[in-house]
């Protein structure tokens, strides 16, 4: 963590606020002491002792004094590649509405009683990061206090667990949503679902107390699914495992399903790939042409992961269609799945060669 603060105006009350707060993140940190101008004759930096996070590091960013030393410093406290790989944590926010049974669920992954379990509903008040030991990588399970509606939230202490829930899936790189399988799948369920995957979260819908639906047939799931992907098309590209907290069944499942949507979601795929890919996506269908020049897909890459991010360059990037992104999205997942896991497609425009 990089703490920037300014030389000039000195220690401000919300530099202190902001320290209290890293010193229980307990980070590898590095504050550092901006607009140290009159380096290496600089002295008002010292003032930041006071913050009591070791030693400030002046640099002067605008004429970029001791620029280069920062980042010397910087790689000192990396941790090696290797160990990082070996050390890599998945983090699962476990989430859904109150006593759909997610402490009871973790607590049957864990095989012990690590989480408070009641009828009522709520029990859970806090975020309780859980590690789990499973195949050589570790899960770290949050278990929330379940997000409810934002009008039902009538005291203080409900109000900080829903905040702490959706704080869960800003930091999850998987999110369990537990739902009902007597109550079904209600909006605040989509509304969950929908936070998580527009955060970039990869999503498993685990619908418990299956054991509690009595008439039910081998057709009973899919036709829900169906249903359920017609109110909302993202849901497709999710899986769904049905569970019971209560009787074990199907829930050893899960922890695999975690780790296969995990490694779906740091997927990379080669440069080469992509362009196959992307060359018959548009010889299959040419997109929509505007007004004007012609509009060229020229090529794509991957950018990043954890969720799979690829940027299309474009003469006119302006010019692409909402639904032809949909189509290049859909023939990505015919060609490498990404399941659980949301994908971005993002169109640039080619860099113009500098002329001499």
């Amino acid at each position: 963590v990089l703490f920037l603060v300014d030389v000039e105006g000195g220690v401000h009350p919300a530099d202190l606020e902001i320290a209290q707060y890293l010193r229980r993140a307990r980070r590898p940190l590095i504050v550092v002491a901006n607009k140290a101008d009159q380096l290496p004759d600089e002295t008002r930096h010292l003032a930041f002792y006071e913050l009591g996070l070791g030693d400030p590091f002046p640099v002067s960013a605008a004429v970029g004094k001791s620029s280069g030393d920062l980042l010397d410093r910087v790689v000192t406290l990396l941790p090696d590649a290797r160990d990082a790989d070996d050390e890599a944590e998945i983090s699962v926010a476990v989430v859904g509405r109150p006593n759909v049974g997610k402490s009871s669920l973790v607590n049957r992954l864990l095989g012990e009683e690590r989480l408070v379990v009641a009828d009522e509903p709520g029990t859970t008040r806090d975020a309780i990061d859980t590690p789990l030991r499973y195949h050589g990588r570790t899960l770290v399970f949050i278990d929330t206090a379940g997000l409810r509606k934002r009008s039902k939230v009538d005291d203080e202490i409900e109000f900080y667990s829903t905040l702490r829930a959706s704080r869960a899936i800003e930091r999850a790189d998987v999110s369990v949503l537990v739902v009902d399988a007597k109550d079904g799948m209600h909006v605040q369920d989509l509304k969950i679902a929908n936070e998580a995957w527009e955060r970039g979260t990869a999503i498993i819908i685990a619908v418990n107390k299956w054991d509690l639906i009595e008439e039910k047939d081998t057709n009973t799931a899919a036709r829900g699914e169906r249903e359920l992907k017609e109110r909302a098309p993202f849901l497709q590209f999710i899986p769904f495992l049905y569970v019971s907290a209560k009787t074990g069944q199907r829930v050893p499942r899960l922890l695999e399903l975690i780790l296969e949507v995990a490694a779906e979601r740091e997927k990379r795929v080669p440069t080469a790939e992509v362009n196959r890919v992307l060359e018959g996506l548009v010889e299959r269908q040419q997109p929509p042409q505007p007004v004007g020049e012609p509009l060229h897909l020229l090529y794509a890459s991957q950018i990043g992961t954890a969720p799979p991010r690829f940027a299309v360059v474009a003469n006119r990037p302006d010019q692409v269609p909402e639904a032809y992104t949909r189509y290049l999205l859909n023939g990505f997942r015919e060609a490498w799945q990404f399941t659980g896991s949301p994908v971005n497609i993002k169109f640039r425009r080619r860099r113009q060669t500098a002329r001499r």
